[in-house]
């Protein structure tokens, strides 16, 4: 974004926040206690084959906080260690256990070692800078750490499987968390935040007077409105545990992800925008062959945005393209109990050519991605990981992008993003960070306006970007930002 500042985000301090000892944790469920006492969490199919993208990244903007430097970074380190003491695997490392017969298990091991807490300050960055635009800044990048680590890493190289990242702007305040994906998917990742928030604005609601250490019980701890999580994983009965992969060592099945340049832009669409999306999108189908499908508001938005993309990148009409949409599992299987942390999603897939998905019109485009998401089959889903044990295969951003021609959705709008109030004013925007940055990548969320409000990352080519901020078509249900700015 021209005129926006890079900024240098400086890094104050770098810690190791650890959790209250944990609970004893029924065996079972993937779970072992050895002779060492260690934990042991053994990973899934499905957290496995995430384990070769990069760390999810999210993070909320916040207003001015009432105090700012240590006393702020040292009231959120203690709520951060009690969050912590909920989720306490995310204290623990990933690591991997290289067998004689050429396999190679992987899993979390509840070390209690900790999570990294980073304090940074960009004193020249404002709040405006970063939500003034569509264009989203690359300085927001900076406000993680664990920038560009594919999960495996932290197995190869001990790294934490956790991270949150304090940083203090001109007038504001951006906390971004950093969370490996084989540990936990979206919902766990703001599971964690929710509970996070919830323990410090009880505890200290807008000031940090009497702050507590982390060793000590937060006001309101064992009383919080966000549920507890389930910690133990769930397996299908055939699988074995732990899983044993067909490879040497974890190295070999790392494939390093040649990341193109890319740039992004953050669109809202208004409550009442993606509700005449919706109702455009099923007058259209109606009297069709699609006749008894609904679509849905997310389905809608997300194929106006297919549609326009197809144009912004100049497709040729018979090019072949697809939407990958994660389709998440919790609800949709028995067994996987509430408050599941662990990995519990599938991708569903619409695939046509670039001329149908124009010609088509958006009704068409949004049927094909609500069959991809009504195509779910928990038999099949079951049988698909008993067949992962035999042959794994693992989720590589390179594919999904497919060099130019294809979109991959993650995340949702039924994220609670809005409601991580720390004590001192809601979120004023969300933002992602580097991970899993590729052309066509696109991440949902609520809208800040709430009510059915909808608000696209999305993640494609320079110039294809700046054809798709030019398209009328598709800008026309977007919300400008509040300065007006509709270009760089």
């Amino acid at each position: 974004m021209e005129g926006a500042p890079d900024g240098d985000v400086r890094v104050v301090s770098r810690s190791m926040v650890r959790s209250a000892p944990p609970p004893a944790m029924v065996k079972g469920n993937g779970c072992r206690l050895p002779k060492e006492e260690v934990e042991v969490i053994h990973l899934t199919p499905w957290d496995l084959r995430l384990i070769t993208i990069d760390y999810i990244q999210k993070g909320i903007l916040l207003p001015k906080p009432p105090v700012s430097g240590d006393d702020l970074v040292n009231a959120l380190a203690a709520s951060f260690a009690h969050a912590l003491a909920r989720f306490y695997p995310f204290a623990g490392r990933l690591a991997s256990e290289e067998h004689g017969d050429g396999t190679v298990s992987v899993s979390l091991r509840c070390t209690g070692d900790g999570a990294e807490f980073v304090h940074a300050v960009a004193p020249e960055i404002a709040v405006a800078d970063i939500i003034s635009s569509l264009y989203t800044p690359p300085v927001v990048w900076k406000f993680y750490s664990l920038n560009e680590v594919l999960g495996a890493d932290a197995a190869i190289h001990q790294l934490p499987v956790l991270a949150a990242q304090v940083t203090e702007l001109a007038d504001g305040v951006f906390i971004g968390m950093t969370l490996n994906h084989s540990a936990g998917d979206g919902t766990a990742f703001w599971h964690f935040f929710n509970t996070w928030s919830e323990i410090h604005r009880r505890a200290f609601g807008g000031s940090t007077a009497g702050i507590i250490v982390a060793g000590d019980d937060l006001r309101d701890i064992a009383d919080l409105s966000t549920p507890p999580p389930s910690l133990g994983r769930w397996f299908v009965d055939t699988c074995p545990v732990p899983i044993p992969m067909p490879f040497r060592t974890l190295q070999d099945i790392v494939k390093p992800f040649q990341r193109t340049t890319v740039q992004e832009c953050f669109f809202t669409f208004s409550a009442a925008s993606v509700k005449n999306l919706k109702s455009q999108a099923n007058a259209e189908i109606a009297g069709t062959s699609a006749t008894g499908a609904t679509i849905s508001s997310l389905q809608a938005v997300l194929a106006h945005l297919w549609r326009a993309v197809c144009r912004a990148r100049r497709l040729p009409q018979d090019q072949a393209t697809f939407y990958s949409v994660v389709v998440g599992c919790r609800g949709r299987v028995s067994g996987i109990p509430a408050g599941y942390v662990g990995n519990a999603m599938v991708f569903g897939r619409a695939e046509a050519t670039a001329g149908e998905v124009e010609k088509k019109g958006l009704g068409w485009t949004a049927w094909l991605l609500n069959r991809g998401v009504a195509s779910f089959d928990e038999a099949t889903m079951r049988e698909s990981l008993e067949r992962w044990v035999r042959t794994p295969d693992f989720t590589y951003m390179g594919n999904l992008s497919s060099a130019g021609t294809a979109l991959v959705t993650g995340s949702s709008p039924r994220f609670d993003v809005f409601g991580n109030d720390f004590g001192w004013g809601k979120p004023v925007a969300v933002r992602s960070g580097a991970g899993n940055k590729a052309d066509g990548k696109a991440t949902v969320f609520e809208g800040p306006e709430g009510g059915g409000s909808v608000s696209l990352e999305v993640c494609i080519a320079p110039d294809a970007l700046a054809r798709l901020v030019a398209d009328e078509e598709f800008m026309d249900a977007v919300s400008l930002p509040a300065a007006g700015v509709k270009g760089r």
